[in-house]
């Protein structure tokens, strides 16, 4: 299939922005945004600098207490011009914005306030003061969580279920955990006080951004431990063959690009498995020759069997919930519509399930390569999907594996009630509720599919935004593993930290914009290293995972791509501002905390005719 076959598809679904919870979002709403956070951080800046607020705030920051050094760059100033500008810019009615807007400045002061109180009480109680530096890192970090969770608080968002979590055995992963987070701590620590001339080298050319090399090497080093730790129960989990007959639906709306390709490839997978394969196509709601194709291509297997079942109600959960009805196997595969299974993953993916713990199995997604997003796409799979979801399956703490190849058993999602519909990340929600029904969810390195890759900017915005506006709906309708008493890894610090990093990377254009702005204007002259951290923020740490993440999964190509991938990153980053400048702000807010005690529905099992 040409690039110009796969850009003329219309990839606009039902799916795209979910009614209830988003608006729509111009191409032009995100730079009118970022051009009015620019003018609020500029003038800011500004008066900081003149008197009589250069003497009330020396440092040149909003910041009430007295610290020692200087900072890379005037965070509560960033801070507090990002959430005025967004508050402009986000989807809703006037008042809701304004609320919105009032709740996150006063949210951020009243900590910040805080935070300076406290280090004014230990240099008037001790005589010692925090660092300006950690402050500031503080501070960022408190700025993106009260984003992030007065987004959560205040977006539409779906209703709360109520979690079902069987009690299980975590002390091997909580002991796992904590050794390895000490390890890597101990490494850093280690390698901040060594005068090495790589280190130096590195510094001098910004990727460390001027920071000491333990700040960059504590996340390599905690998931590279997982990493191993995962990969050795992967092998350890290698049973004989095991060819159960299988079930695979496939949801599909508008694939006559593809759709035979696609069902080729799994008779070929069927074929090298040997057990029984029933291929269900999903038609849902297509207007183009999804139906007819299918059809002729089933009847053209020579090893699976399969049928073409309409569902005429537009969305990808209902043609999912309609295949998990008609599936009559004890397992099933999840498989996308543009994905082409390799002729192992049934073979490999399916004698995980000889070990009963095991409830969820997947792989990394390949792009096939040409188009204009392929190259980067490959390098940002293998850091995700092939390093840091392999790692988290160390802990027992993997959240989801992506539809795009799955397989269940299939009592499960029936149990759960079938895939949630009306909403964005149905995938994660099931993955994230049979893990904590107490069943591992395996990511195997070595299950490899090609999984198509957008080939327009346009079509790439639509799936990011979509994609990034999960998490926010994950995270409402599981907030029980977040708030409530009970100790749970994912909902407890996996969850959290999603919801954190989404909001940094929703911040990190306007950060790297306000980074240049200091630095060219002259505005925070004291600090040596603003330049050094721009740079830091977008190739440092980014870099040194990918690298590592390519050689790890034996493609070493992809740091081919590494160039690419970086400049992909910001552009990623520039569409996360876009998915949560679409979630639409209620007027009024809601303690989450207390709602978890109320706005419960229902969550039936799911019964089959």
């Amino acid at each position: 299939m040409s690039i110009d076959d796969r850009e003329k598809i219309n990839f606009v679904s039902t799916d795209s922005a979910p009614k209830r919870f988003a608006g729509f979002v111009s191409p032009w709403r995100a730079p009118l945004t970022i051009l009015v956070f620019c003018g609020i951080a500029l003038t800011l800046l500004w008066l900081i600098n003149i008197e009589p607020f250069s003497t009330m705030f020396p440092n040149r920051d909003f910041v009430l207490s007295p610290y020692d050094g200087r900072h890379a760059v005037s965070v509560r100033i960033f801070m507090l011009s990002f959430y005025i500008a967004f508050a402009v810019g986000c989807s809703g009615a006037p008042m809701g914005r304004l609320l919105f807007g009032l709740d996150l400045v006063l949210t951020y002061a009243a900590l910040a306030a805080a935070l300076d109180l406290a280090n004014s009480l230990l240099n008037f109680y001790l005589g010692y003061s925090y660092s300006l530096h950690f402050s500031a890192i503080i501070s960022g970090l408190l700025g993106f969580a009260v984003y992030s969770f007065k987004l959560l608080e205040r977006g539409r968002m779906p209703a709360r279920i109520r979690i079902e979590r069987r009690p299980i055995k975590q002390s091997r992963a909580i002991l796992r955990l904590a050794i390895c987070l000490t390890l890597a701590a101990l490494v850093s620590a280690y390698a901040s006080g060594l005068e090495l001339t790589v280190v130096d080298w590195m510094r001098r050319h910004t990727l460390l951004g001027g920071i000491g090399p333990g700040v960059f090497l504590f996340l390599p080093v905690l998931f590279g431990q997982l990493y191993v730790l995962a990969i050795i129960d992967v092998w350890r989990a290698k049973a004989q063959r095991f060819t159960p007959a299988v079930s695979i639906i496939v949801p599909a709306h508008n694939e006559s690009y593809i759709i035979v390709n696609t069902i080729e490839a799994m008779d070929q997978a069927a074929a090298h498995y040997g057990g029984k394969v029933h291929i269900l196509i999903l038609n849902n709601n297509s207007t183009d020759d999804t139906e007819h194709l299918a059809s002729m291509a089933l009847a053209n297997c020579t090893k699976a069997t399969g049928e073409v079942l309409n569902v005429p109600t537009p969305g990808k959960s209902h043609a999912l919930n309609a295949g998990l009805d008609a599936v009559q196997t004890e397992y099933f595969v999840r498989v996308d519509a543009d994905t082409l299974l390799g002729q192992d993953n049934l073979s490999r993916a399916m004698p995980y399930f000889t070990d009963p713990t095991v409830g969820v199995v997947g792989g990394v997604p390949i792009p096939p390569g040409g188009a204009l997003f392929d190259r980067a796409r490959l390098l940002e799979v293998l850091v995700k999907h092939g390093f840091y979801s392999v790692a988290m399956g160390a802990v027992q703490g993997v959240v989801g594996i992506p539809g795009m190849f799955v397989v269940y058993r299939t009592e499960h999602p029936r149990y759960l009630g079938g895939f949630v519909e009306g909403m964005n990340g149905e995938d994660t929600d099931i993955s994230l509720r049979v893990g904590e029904l107490g069943f591992h969810s395996v990511v195997d390195p070595k299950i490899r599919y090609i999984s198509e890759v957008p080939a327009s900017y346009t079509h790439m915005r639509e799936q990011r935004m979509r994609w990034f506006r999960s998490i926010y709906h994950i995270s409402s309708r599981c907030r029980d593993l977040i708030y409530a008493d009970r100790l749970s890894l994912r909902g407890k610090i996996i969850l959290p930290y999603m919801l954190v990093n989404s909001g940094r990377r929703a911040m990190l254009v306007p950060l790297i914009l306000f980074g240049c702005m200091e630095y060219f204007s002259g505005f925070n002259v004291g600090s040596p290293i603003i330049w050094q951290s721009i740079v830091a923020v977008m190739v440092g740490a980014p870099a040194i995972v990918a690298v590592v993440s390519a050689l790890l999964n034996g493609l070493p190509r992809g740091i081919l791509a590494l160039p690419e991938y970086l400049i992909f990153r910001v552009l990623r980053a520039y569409f996360t501002l876009e998915s949560m400048l679409s979630i639409l702000i209620k007027n009024d807010g809601e303690n989450i905390e207390v709602a978890v005690k109320r706005d419960i529905v229902s969550n039936k099992p799911r019964k089959i005719a």
